[in-house]
């Protein structure tokens, strides 16, 4: 079986970075390993714009004009792919759709908005969701079918934090904290909180991400000395990795938001064996606490926050002991390997 694999990001740059051991296979939906489930491969190029339009008049010429055989059209998300969809729901493009939604599903205000969701959404034969929440939330839209929505258990490529877990020790210094995502993350309550502590805290973080002017926002914050602001560019994830791991707790301080914000870095730390303080996300398709690996934190709590950076800090055994049962959660559940063999399943169903 062969699928047309669609990804917003460039792959094949992703994929020679994955080839080298320099990148976690995880970001690439699977398609590291489908092979492993007799699922071959036809790689879309990467098209670098951000207008959307732009986009989707590219990747529709690159489908339609795409002379290898392929049996399903798979997306990591369907932004870009939005005329191949319409036309698939209006039986103009022939080959089934799979695609991850990362949002759920939503009703429109607008009806005439509406009525061409309920068309777009019939052009999806399949989606991917992270969590039984999101599926959940969808259906209230009654738009997507409960049979095309499936829960992959997204997860880490293991084999990349094994091998840089080798390299690199586990040799983790206590106390020391590190933030290091960027989208929605909640920075005045992390850092109001870590100067209420002696804590070492780490962040990086981009100057501006997706509406967050992150420049500007710490600007207008006082940071004590046990907090060190790092702005980082590119695809700089091998460092990133090594960073996290010589770190003894990753902090997840998010926005409200209605999907599964700081997932990519909750699996990150899981894989590392590494505990987790994360702001509370219903989303989540695993709960931090239950599974002890982790503190969740209601939005803005600052104190909250502060009480749960001092427990890690001054329990340094049983922060050790939450990291490894998120490793074995890790190994059970969240991991790529999981992941590709459910989403092969519903693909090769088609």
């Amino acid at each position: 079986m062969t699928i047309y694999f669609y990804n917003q990001q460039d792959t094949q740059f992703m994929w020679r970075e994955w080839e080298k051991g320099l990148f976690p296979g995880h970001l690439l939906y699977g398609g590291t390993h489908f092979e492993r489930h007799g699922i071959r491969m036809v790689k879309h190029r990467y098209y670098d714009t951000c207008k959307r339009w732009k986009l989707s008049l590219n990747t529709l010429w690159q489908v339609l004009t795409c002379r290898e055989h392929y049996d399903v059209l798979y997306g990591n998300a369907f932004r870009g792919l939005e005329l191949i969809i319409f036309l698939r729901a209006i039986g103009l493009y022939r080959k089934p759709v799979v695609v991850w939604h990362h949002q759920p599903v939503k009703k429109s205000d607008s009806r005439l908005r509406e009525v061409m969701a309920r068309l777009f959404y019939r052009g999806i034969d399949q989606m991917f969701l992270f969590s039984e929440k999101l599926i959940n939330d969808s259906l209230t839209a009654k738009k997507a079918r409960p049979e095309r929505l499936h829960i992959a258990h997204w997860g880490a490529d293991l084999d990349y934090y094994d091998r840089l877990m080798a390299e690199e020790g586990t040799l983790r210094a206590p106390g020391t904290f590190i933030s290091t995502g960027k989208e929605l993350r909640d920075m005045p309550t992390l850092v109001n909180a870590f100067n209420r502590t002696t804590a070492q805290l780490d962040i990086y973080v981009s100057r501006a991400y997706l509406g967050n002017d992150y420049d500007d926002i710490f600007s207008h914050l006082q940071l004590n000395a046990n907090i060190r602001l790092n702005y980082i560019h590119g695809m700089a994830f091998r460092d990133m990795s090594r960073k996290v791991n010589r770190s003894s707790c990753v902090v997840i301080c998010c926005q409200r938001s209605n999907y599964t914000v700081g997932l990519t870095t909750v699996v990150e730390a899981l894989a590392l064996g590494i505990p987790i303080i994360c702001t509370r996300n219903e989303q989540m398709p695993m709960d931090i606490e239950r599974e002890g690996c982790g503190i969740w934190v209601d939005h803005e709590d600052t104190e909250g926050w502060q009480k749960a950076v001092e427990y890690i800090a001054n329990n340094p055994e049983k922060a050790q002991e939450m990291g490894r049962k998120g490793r074995r959660l890790a190994e059970r559940l969240y991991n790529i390997e999981r992941c590709t063999a459910d989403m092969a399943a519903v693909i090769k169903a088609l």
